[in-house]
């Protein structure tokens, strides 16, 4: 059986965390698997979009620790924070989590990855990095304070204790709570929603926001003005273009007619 599942739909592709029976934990097997898919969707251009979920009632447990207390994978942590976090950042287009179930430490850390999460009824997070000992690597410290404040942010984190999907919502985690036989289908609907902008915009979009959101504010404002200005040039030459070949068309059907 397959650790990680790729399922392509039209302009988006569906990744599913594969290891039910042991809380989708982060073995060797599932994160070699998870870099190659998102490579696949990569290297593909019709994929314009990500959903990441779990099967069965983890959306990820974190890393495998059994794997990691038999000594098999000694850089198992150096792994899964920067291999797997690499190739989600090298995906240019949005990343929806559909985060169907536990979703701890390492598993909280890809949620918190993803650009969009939706969140089932019964999806809880957990951050036990100081329960098991040992510090973030992917991000969780730097965004979980930036996504819900500083304060929250420390709770979760100095305790290991979890929070559930109606509180996680509250807390602006996650962008909406549905039933659990819901999730894929309105991450489906968002990830089309999303493939109907126009492509390259998209992917700029994001670009935008991301770069931004790590700049003093008075600076993010100047480089949306400058990329702002950049894609309003590219658009009026792309309209000009375009109307250029309608005139030639017509020219050429009205010579055809005389």
């Amino acid at each position: 059986m397959k650790a990680v599942l790729l399922e392509k739909h039209e302009e988006f592709a569906v990744i599913t965390l594969n290891r039910p029976a042991a809380m989708n934990a982060l073995s060797r097997e599932l994160r070699s698997q998870f870099v190659a898919a998102f490579e696949d969707c990569s290297a593909d251009e019709r994929v314009r979009v990500v959903i990441i979920t779990g099967n069965g009632k983890a959306f990820c447990a974190g890393f495998d620790l059994k794997e990691l207390s038999s000594g098999e994978s000694n850089n198992a942590a150096e792994e899964a924070d920067n291999a797997m976090a690499q190739a989600m950042m090298a995906f240019r287009g949005p990343i929806i989590g559909a985060v169907n179930g536990h979703a701890i430490t390492g598993g909280f850390e890809m949620a918190l990855a993803c650009d969009v999460l939706i969140a089932s009824e019964n999806a809880r997070f957990a951050d036990t990095h100081a329960r098991v000992g040992m510090l973030p690597g992917w991000g969780l410290s730097q965004k979980l304070p930036r996504l819900i404040g500083i304060s929250r942010a420390k709770e979760i984190s100095f305790t290991g204790n979890p929070i559930f999907a109606t509180q996680a919502y509250e807390w602006g985690l996650v962008n909406s709570v549905v039933s659990a036989d819901e999730l894929l289908e309105a991450a489906c609907k968002l990830a089309r929603d999303m493939c109907s902008c126009v492509p390259h915009i998209l992917v700029q979009y994001k670009s935008l926001i991301d770069e931004g959101f790590s700049m003093p504010y008075d600076q993010a404002l100047l480089w949306e003005e400058s990329k702002g200005i950049e894609s309003a040039k590219q658009a009026a030459a792309t309209m000009i273009a375009s109307r250029k070949d309608t005139v030639f068309d017509r020219g050429r059907l009205e010579k055809d007619m005389g």
